[in-house]
């Protein structure tokens, strides 16, 4: 039993120094650790659209500009993990860990999802990187899920067991969602579908939030007056639009119904955890009664619905604090490198 163990364990073992990225649709977000105790080497965040391939970007936002070297990368990617050619779900870059030993010098390449990462981080976050929505402040060691709307929405799991955490990977962004109440039946018939269908997707993320702000719009015979998800959003916080205002509040509600469906069907009474930074902006409108009122209303188990606390992700790097909380001891966690590790 005893050489087995020790096999598996070296097997974990991630060689220092290591470079982690977030790879989003839009920005990636690299750091370097270059042992278990430093902290992390931060670089400025990298536009994906600004580089043809990952490949250049890391070459010449974090090789170059580095005296240290990474012997192994771990890199956590928007989009499910198939093949040795990793393309990315809302962006042109495609991964190419092979390509990556041979020509940015790695011996050693691990793709996990991105959510997993996120999954990871809400593990290993300290309390002051997150902010409670609703009373309950306090979490357990219980599942946990994680879903945050940003280029996309992105939904991670993550289950206790053995004394490890186990982060599951998902795409539980694309469920269907509908209409339930009077106002969304006015509205649902006006919001954008991907082959007849309403994803979460379509309505919890930044183009969401457009989406759903011009089937308001349609269905109030009002002209839309704006089209950049950020601007929506700030004149729904500020009140000076009331079809932004009723958007933000719609927003909150359904992101509040898809918490509450993932946190059954995790039993997370360890929490869910909002991440990415529309979850951060949009705080002041997640705090009123309608994301909690529409994550607890579940009947018959309401009552068990309002034991389960709901959380922002402060932390500004939260996928990153994951990767390197793995990095650091990944005996800690249940990462499963089948298919997705690479080694010179």
């Amino acid at each position: 039993m005893d050489v087995p163990m020790a096999k598996h364990l070296e097997n974990e073992h991630i060689p220092f120094p290591v470079l982690i990225g977030d790879i989003g649709g839009t920005n990636a977000r690299f750091w370097i650790l270059t042992d278990v105790y430093a902290a992390p080497r931060e670089f400025p965040t990298v536009r994906t659209a600004d580089f043809e391939t990952i490949d250049q970007a890391i070459q010449e936002c974090i090789l170059d500009k580095s005296s240290v070297q990474p012997r192994s990368a771990i890199l956590a990617v928007a989009g499910p993990i198939k093949s040795d050619e990793i393309p990315l779900t809302n962006c042109d870059w495609v991964i190419r860990p092979k390509g990556m030993i041979e020509q940015l010098g790695f011996e050693d390449v691990l793709v996990v999802n991105d959510f997993e990462a996120q999954a990871l981080a809400a593990a290993s976050l300290a309390e002051n990187d997150r902010e409670a929505i609703g009373e309950l402040s306090q979490t357990t060691l219980g599942s946990r899920v994680v879903l945050g709307p940003g280029t996309g929405l992105g939904v991670g799991g993550l289950v206790y067991s053995q004394h490890i955490w186990i982060p599951v990977p998902g795409e539980g962004g694309h469920v269907d969602i509908g209409p339930r109440s009077k106002r969304d039946y006015e509205i649902f018939p006006h919001i954008e579908t991907i082959e007849g269908r309403i994803s979460g997707e379509q309505i919890i993320c930044g183009r969401g939030i457009v989406h759903l702000y011009k089937a308001i719009c349609v269905a109030d015979g009002k002209s839309p007056e704006w089209s950049d998800p950020a601007d929506i959003t700030a004149h729904g916080l500020s009140g000076s639009d009331p079809v932004c205002v009723e958007t933000l509040e719609l927003l909150a509600t359904y992101l509040g119904r898809l918490a509450g469906d993932l946190a059954l069907i995790f039993m997370a009474r360890g929490g869910v955890f909002l991440s990415g930074g529309i979850s951060q902006k949009i705080i002041p409108a997640l705090k009123l009664p309608a994301f909690r009122a529409a994550f607890e209303d579940k009947a018959p188990h309401s009552a068990l619905m309002k034991t389960i606390p709901t959380f922002v992700v402060t932390h500004p790097q939260a996928a990153l604090a994951g990767l390197a909380a793995y990095a650091r001891t990944p005996a800690s966690y249940g990462v499963s490198h089948d298919g997705r590790r690479w080694r010179r």
